[in-house]
């Protein structure tokens, strides 16, 4: 069944959109905070797209992100006992005990880690919050792997050019279902070391 590929066409035309970075900014910011795709589906087609900009773009992901992120940290500050009913039936409770166990040991740490990786971000800013870390280290940890990250993808698109372009174009069926296969096993993972 072939998805990806028509996936990977809208995605490439709404990188090419006038509003582009105002899509890619909205993203990064919700994408801290609440939303459950990663940045990087955005960032690495607008890259492609228009590679002389590629500083920029991965700028304005991390910029809105750090700001998601302050804002996934006030969730978790202001708003713990509203939402948390949600969050122990989502699928994003194991993650967000495990978060809270690693700020208990490496503090601050972690808010780095966890934004340079593809751990869900999200839960370790509304984390941050709960265990009210300093909210100026988390911004500075944040600032790093953020930047880190999205410099690294944006970087990594941009000297791969047309090349990986293509390359991504010929692979995206296999790699998208190779990600959802991926993701899928995280998941249940996770679930099974939440109970």
């Amino acid at each position: 069944m072939r998805l990806f590929g028509a996936i990977y066409e809208r995605v490439m035309q709404w990188s090419r959109h006038r509003h582009a970075e105002w899509y890619l900014g909205g993203m990064s910011f919700a994408e801290s905070s609440f939303f459950p795709i990663p940045v990087d589906v955005m960032l690495a087609p607008m890259c492609l797209a228009n590679r002389e900009r590629w500083l920029r773009f991965a700028s304005i992901a991390t910029a809105f992100s750090v700001l998601g992120g302050i804002a996934g940290y006030a969730i978790g500050y202001v708003l713990f006992d509203a939402i948390e009913p949600w969050l122990r039936e989502s699928h994003y409770w194991g993650a967000y005990l495990t978060s809270r166990q690693w700020f208990d040991d490496y503090g601050v740490w972690v808010v780095f880690v966890a934004g340079f990786s593809p751990i869900p971000y999200k839960v370790f800013t509304i984390a941050a919050g709960v265990a009210v870390l300093s909210l100026p280290a988390f911004i500075i940890a944040s600032l790093i792997g953020r930047a880190a990250r999205f410099f690294l993808v944006a970087g990594l698109v941009r000297a791969g050019g047309q090349r990986f372009e293509d390359t991504l174009k010929k692979y995206v069926e296999r790699i998208g279902w190779a990600t959802v296969v991926i993701v899928a096993v995280a998941i249940a993972w996770l679930m099974m070391r939440g109970q």
